[in-house]
């Protein structure tokens, strides 16, 4: 068993190598790269970054190199080589990355999650369809097995055999799926596909808050489009997002602005009105304690910061 789980290891660390070695040839400048595989892009980074801030879309993220930290509202997760993580609905997060060098940059690979693809790939496989009557956590992070760095390897392959990358990546991608949903916390996945439960309700939430943001928040009207009572609505969407409707909002106001602020010249009160605040002050108290700093402060200090993209 001792010989067998030394291999197992073994395995693990020369795959790991690898990944680092095939991204590493792709991805020579710090930034977030798109790749010729659909869906599929790496993030460099050659130091420890500030946290970044931003509304991440359902993705499954794997570290080739390095290490780093994402936050979830109060919520820390820690995350490395030896790890991977799932998000499943769009969550304002911040990431960090804490471990990174010029001689050994972070190197994290990022797969957009099609909900669609989770489906088939759950009805071609037979795998259970039951509805949970609770929600689970958007965000998750399990352990790396063999058999999925096995497959996300020969995913990055591809990018080196363009003859063979558009019939094989849509068939590795499936398997790279079908991994992750059999995979120790899969069951959160599972019920994000299927229509009518309740963390897929609280996802469509999800994407009305963020259609209506700059509108003011009624959450009767947001609990009959969801087909729930507002106590169950509270609670589901605390489950799947660490936060309340009213918080989520908030950040999705709060992150806009800064977008805003850092693409165009307006000034910050201005900006305060278009994300829905009817108060000058209120809009930077607010954003004070999110990003740490008044608007126009933190307009200075992002501008002389790299640009970032992805947790």
């Amino acid at each position: 068993m001792m010989l067998h789980t030394a291999h197992q290891n073994d395995g693990m660390l020369e795959k790991q190598a690898e990944l680092a070695f095939l991204m590493g040839k792709h991805v020579r400048e710090d930034g977030i790269h798109e790749t010729k595989i659909p869906k599929l892009k790496f993030i460099r980074n050659a130091q420890p970054t500030v946290p970044i801030h931003l509304v991440h879309q359902p993705a499954l993220c794997i570290i080739a190199q390095g290490k780093k930290i994402v936050m979830l509202g109060e919520e820390s997760y820690s995350y490395d080589p030896s790890d991977y993580l799932v998000i499943s609905v769009d969550l304002p997060l911040s990431g960090q990355v804490i471990e990174a060098s010029p001689e050994a940059p972070y190197l994290c690979l990022l797969l957009e999650l099609d909900l669609s693809l989770v489906l088939d790939v759950m009805k071609e496989s037979e795998l259970s369809m039951t509805k949970s009557k609770e929600s689970l956590r958007g965000l998750y992070i399990s352990k790396t097995g063999e058999t999925l760095l096995d497959a996300v390897v020969r995913l990055v392959r591809l990018l080196d055999s363009p003859q063979d990358m558009k019939v094989l990546a849509p068939m590795v991608a499936r398997e790279i799926m079908y991994r992750i949903l059999n995979g120790s916390q899969g069951e959160l996945l599972k019920q994000i596909a299927m229509t009518g439960s309740n963390t897929n309700r609280v996802a469509a939430v999800i994407q009305q808050l963020k259609k209506d943001y700059d509108k003011p928040l009624r959450i009767e009207e947001l609990a009959a489009f969801a087909n729930m009572s507002s106590a169950s609505l509270h609670r589901h969407f605390r489950e799947v997002t660490a936060m309340s409707p009213l918080q989520y909002q908030k950040q999705i106001r709060l992150q806009e602005a800064r977008r805003l602020l850092l693409s165009e010249s307006a000034d910050a009160a201005e900006v305060g009105f278009r994300v829905g605040y009817e108060s000058p002050s209120q809009f930077s108290r607010e954003y004070s304690r999110q990003f740490g700093l008044p608007p126009i402060s933190d307009m200075k200090r992002l501008r002389l910061l790299p640009s970032q993209q992805s947790v």
